[in-house]
């Protein structure tokens, strides 16, 4: 009778528990998390890419800096969502298409922290820049995975169609460790761009490395030049470690719709279409091959050509990557949008730089190519409104 009193408390005390203590978030509301279809070694590297994004803090003892701007990847990307404020980003010191003019004066990122007995980074007399909020990481291996046919058949450079709309891509310079001559499009020795504000990063190894170095001064063996002295050093972080990272990255699942049968997001939908939002922010994309089968011929919808556009003289801050203008930039994903809050201390900072506080604030910043659907959005009854707004809190 003993033994069976013990085991019914026991029992009592984790249902209990289970009453007091919360479940596990929807998937529909968490950014993080692997795609679906991967083998067992697979997860296994996308958990040691894991512990390398969002557990790995980086010391003076373990490399960081002398210069940096964060000491984990986590850091500016909590729970592999947005940024806020606070993590924000400056680049400096490119105008045009030429190229960076203040590499040997710190560009193009600006290191605004540094280990006892160094001076940080200030912004250069002369020197244009630009605030980037870090953006969300998931879904990025479905984005990698776009063919180059697919992108540069979206692209209208000269609006043959007459729309309104000449979403580009950035053709930039890639490193040697990228090889990207395998499977891809070259044109004068350039290669398209799909990652960052401007579309100037090639692919995710290419992201991976620059932040390594420009975000916590972290040297590796693709990158071995320390941003303080530009001597060429020892490795910091291991290729393995690296190339896990990588892997994570491109395995993170794509977010997930929520509220798909609500009558306000469905007519929302509808609206994002018949106001031309879906122009430049494409519902839908195919991958191709990948090396990554669970990422092979899927459809999924990022709201993204990954193409840029310009955006008119308000969002213009005189500075550039690649080979797009100052006021060029590449259609950022919508996914994900609805959760961006969670990472960003409950509430929203969006666009480039977070200076927009809402969605509609957001939509009414919009200019250049954007301007029609702007237009077209303020012309919407208030009922309209709120079920496209609806609609895009939903992604």
């Amino acid at each position: 009778m003993r033994k069976i009193a013990i085991v019914m408390v026991v029992l009592a005390a984790v249902i209990a528990c289970q009453k007091i203590l919360p479940g596990a978030p929807n998937d529909d509301n968490t950014l993080d998390g692997p795609v679906a279809g991967l083998t067992a070694e697979q997860n296994a590297r996308f958990l040691a890419g894991d512990i390398a994004f969002n557990d790995e803090v980086f010391t003076n003892k373990t490399g960081l800096g002398p210069l940096f701007v964060a000491s984990s990847c986590g850091t500016c990307h909590a729970g592999d969502g947005k940024g806020h404020p606070f993590t924000t980003l400056t680049r400096f010191g490119q105008v045009d298409e030429t190229g960076n003019h203040f590499l040997s004066q710190g560009g193009p990122q600006l290191q605004h922290r540094a280990l006892p007995g160094y001076t940080p980074e200030q912004i250069p007399a002369g020197a244009t820049f630009s605030k980037f909020m870090p953006p969300a990481n998931t879904g990025l291996g479905f984005l990698e995975a776009v063919p180059d046919a697919t992108l540069i058949a979206m692209a209208d450079e000269n609006d043959a169609d007459g729309d309104g709309i000449s979403g580009r891509v950035n053709w930039v310079k890639t490193p040697t460790y990228t090889d990207a001559s395998s499977g891809h499009v070259e044109q004068n020795g350039k290669y398209i761009g799909r990652f960052g504000k401007k579309a100037a990063v090639f692919n995710l190894l290419q992201q991976t490395v620059g932040a390594y170095s420009q975000d916590m001064g972290i040297n590796s063996s693709y990158e071995p030049y320390d941003t303080y002295t530009g001597s060429e050093i020892e490795s910091e972080v291991s290729n393995k470690t690296v190339l896990d990272l990588v892997f994570y990255l491109q395995t993170l699942k794509a977010p997930i719709q929520r509220n798909q049968e609500d009558a306000g997001v469905n007519a929302g939908k509808l609206l994002f279409v018949s106001t031309g939002c879906g122009k430049c922010h494409t519902p839908q994309l195919q991958t191709g091959t990948s090396p990554i089968a669970a990422l092979s011929g899927k459809t999924f919808a990022p709201y993204t050509d990954l193409l840029l556009h310009d955006m008119g003289a308000g969002l213009d801050d005189g500075y550039t990557e690649g080979s797009a203008k100052t006021s060029e930039w590449r259609t950022p994903p919508l996914w994900g949008l609805g959760l961006s809050k969670i990472s960003q201390g409950g509430k929203y900072f969006l666009l480039h730089d977070g200076r927009a506080q809402s969605i509609e604030e957001a939509i009414l910043l919009h200019g250049g190519e954007g301007n029609s659907s702007k237009t077209k959005f303020q012309q919407l009854t208030q009922e309209e409104k709120n079920n496209l707004l609806k609609f895009l809190e939903s992604l």
